[in-house]
Parts: structure tokens; sequence; C-alpha cells
């Protein structure tokens, strides 16, 4: 970290205007500084991907996870995988539990 300075980029004026409107300076994100905290250098920490789609907040639903059935297939009885070196689709069967089964579901 440094000590603040004037950015570089938009000369200490945090942005440019377009008529009525102000454009955030991308570097400094509009404070016409940067360094302390505000490091530009300093990589922002990488944003958290979705959760598995077996993790989705719909199954917390009773209702949706009802309806859909097994997480992996949604009742289809059957997964699909796009293999990606021989570029074909592979369906194989689905190892979900029977209907009425409810020791594997949670």
């Amino acid at each position: 970290m440094s000590d603040p300075i004037t950015c570089p980029e938009c000369e200490g004026a945090g942005g440019r205007r377009l008529g009525r409107l102000r454009i955030a300076c991308p570097f400094c994100q509009g404070r016409g500084w940067v360094g302390g905290e505000h490091e530009p250098a300093e990589p922002a920490p990488a944003p958290a991907g979705p959760p598995p789609a077996g993790e989705h907040r719909i199954w917390s639903d009773p209702a949706a996870a009802a309806a859909l059935g097994c997480r992996l297939c949604l009742g289809a009885k059957a997964v699909a995988h796009l293999d990606e070196t021989t570029r074909t689709l592979v369906m194989v069967p689905c190892a979900c539990p029977p209907p009425g089964d409810l020791s594997a579901s949670a």
C-alpha cells in the first residue's frame, strides 16, 4: 500500500462530464486519488462463482424440492454430460433413489 496520490488517469477530477452525466474514472472509482486502502495495483479478490446446482437456494423451498425431485437429473432419470475432447453428448442413467425413498435427499 502507498500513500494517497492524485489519480494519474483523471488527474484528480474523479471522472469526466458527458452532458449532465458524470462518468467516474475507472482507475480511482471517482475519488480523484489512489493509494492507501484504495490501491488499484492490488488485485481485487476474485468473485465467488455460483454454487453447485445441488446447493442452489431453490432446494430450501419444500414445494420446489418436491416438484423437481432429484437434484442431479431433476426427475429425468438421466444425466447429460458434454465430453469436450470427443465433442459428444453422453447420457448416463442417474443414481437417484426411487420415488418415496427420502433417505438420500437432504
